[in-house]
Order: C-alpha cells, then structure tokens, then sequence
C-alpha cells in the first residue's frame, strides 16, 4: 500500500528486506513470492531494472531506521501486511517485525494503528470480492 511513495533505491531495499522477512521460515510459498510481484507491480516502472540485493537484514534495516518517519511507517505497515498474507503463523517473522518495530522507533500505539490499517484494507478487499460475486 502506497509503494510507490518510495524513492528508487528504498523500493529496491524494501523487496529486499520484504525477501528477508518472508524467506526467514524457510522457503517462500508461491502465495509469498506471488505477493513481492503484485507490490513490485504496485511500485512502478522502477522495479524493471531491480535485481536481488546482497546486503543482510540488520544493514537493511539499519538503512531504513535512518529515513523519515514517514517511510518507517510506510515500509513496517506493508512488511506487517506481508507477514499477515499467508495463512500460518511464523514466530520467526513475528521477532523480526518486532526487532523492525524497535530499530524503527515505532511506538506501540503506532504500530497498533498501522496493524488496524492493515486489517481495514483486507477487509475492504473481501468485502468487495462478496459484492462483485452477489
């Protein structure tokens, strides 16, 4: 959601750490690697020349923990989103969000309010697939 706010080279770190988040428990499922094609679609014309990225986790996020507050937002909402897309639950990516939500500086009330966005924009999905098929 809102990817396309991001700055080039943010848009090729965010799939990169996006990559790490989702690989953490293993092997991506295709549901995974489906969802890293639809936001590299939703960031633009940017993403054609993107090629995977070498540099680990905690550089990664060290890189974003440096940006405006804004971008921290932005960048954990959709990682959050990310982790909530399949249908089990992986305490290894639930640590990293939460080692992602402390190097970011990102309140429990904020982070509160991103999850509700999460939730809202997932129901408005499902609502609207109900009222297209009724």
């Amino acid at each position: 959601m809102l990817l396309n706010l991001l700055a080039k080279e943010e848009k090729y770190y965010f799939v990169d750490l996006l990559t790490r988040l989702i690989c953490i428990d293993g092997e991506a499922t295709t549901t995974e690697l489906s969802l890293v094609d639809k936001l590299k679609y939703e960031m633009g014309e940017d993403m054609s020349r993107y090629r995977k990225g070498n540099l680990p986790k905690e550089k990664l996020i060290e890189y974003f923990s440096a940006k405006p507050k804004t971008i921290k937002n932005l960048v954990f909402m959709n990682l959050a989103a990310a982790s909530l897309n399949d249908d089990w639950y992986s305490v290894e990516e639930h640590f990293l969000l939460e080692q992602i939500q402390q190097s970011f500086q990102i309140s429990e009330k904020k982070r509160s309010e991103l999850i509700k966005l999460v939730y809202a924009e997932r129901d408005l999905r499902e609502k609207t697939k109900r009222v297209l098929a009724e």
